[in-house]
């Protein structure tokens, strides 16, 4: 199936790319595309992130932390009672 690119930018970014990486318009989206899912499958999650940050500054949860807050608390802040 052809892709058809009507973006002025996405064309100039693709030349850009394929001119860099000396390969074609087409194997330089294959590239392109097989880069950015790897990169987004070896990113790391929100607590990933969260864990290494709190190991990192020697910060300690408590277990009362470690539980979601009751409902009640949302409905406080935002005047839901």
């Amino acid at each position: 199936m052809a892709i058809n690119v009507n973006n002025p930018e996405a064309d100039a970014l693709t030349r850009q790319f394929a001119e860099m990486a000396g390969v074609g318009i087409t194997d330089a989206i294959v590239i392109a595309m097989k880069e950015a899912i790897e990169r987004r499958n070896r990113a790391e999650t929100a607590l990933e992130t969260a864990a290494r940050l709190r190991t990192k500054h020697q910060v300690v949860l408590a277990e009362q932390a470690r539980s979601p807050l009751p409902s009640a608390v949302f409905d406080d802040m935002w005047g839901d009672n």
